[in-house]
Formats: C-alpha cells, structure tokens, sequence
C-alpha cells in the first residue's frame, strides 16, 4: 500500500512539473480568449442545474492546473459535457493563454 501511495504521488509530481512547463501562456489573448469562461466560471457561488455542480471559479487557480483541465476536457478523459464542447475547439496554445490569464487575476476577495 504505502509503495502505491508514494508511486500515485511521485506520478503526480512528475505530471505537475511537466504541466508547468507548458504553461507559458499571453496574459492578454487569454483574457480575450476566456470571455465565454466567464459566462458559469466568473459567478461567484455559482452551481449548474444539471447535472447539479458547483461551478469552481477560476481567477487565481494555478495555471498548470487550467491547462490540465482543459487538455482533459478536449481529450474526453474528463466527462462534462459541456466543458468538452467549449474545450475541443481551443488550441494549445489557447489553452495556455486561457491558464495565464486565470492565474493573473489572483485569488478573488470572498468578503465581498
């Protein structure tokens, strides 16, 4: 068991380091890029009707995480609908610019 785990973990770290190497992408094509993001992820506390979901906002979300995400939707290895749609007709480098810009915004004040 605790082989598996530090297996699961080093695979992670490994995927985590690649993934920020990528993650080089144009602050202000992303925020171009990302309008339509903003339609469910730019709602704070926003949860879809069906299927039932909280919808997690991105501003400030780590880059590489976006990226990962994203390349998942458009690959199908992450089943959301409508994430897929929105994803398969981003390019990489899209992706990457969509990442960039999320990351600058920084985390948003909650206590608004």
């Amino acid at each position: 068991m605790r082989n598996r785990i530090v297996a699961i973990i080093l695979a992670c770290a490994a995927l985590t380091v690649t993934i920020a190497a990528r993650a080089d992408g144009d602050i202000a094509k992303g925020k171009v890029a990302s309008q339509t993001c903003l339609g469910c992820h730019g709602i704070p506390d926003y949860t879809s009707v069906y299927p039932t979901y909280r919808v997690p906002e991105l501003a400030g979300q780590s880059a590489a995480y976006i990226l990962h995400a994203l390349q998942e939707y458009k690959s199908g290895a992450r089943s959301y609908q409508s994430m897929h749609a929105q994803a398969s007709s981003l390019t990489e480098q899209q992706m990457e610019d969509i990442a960039a810009y999320f990351q600058s915004l920084g985390t948003p004040d909650k206590s608004k």
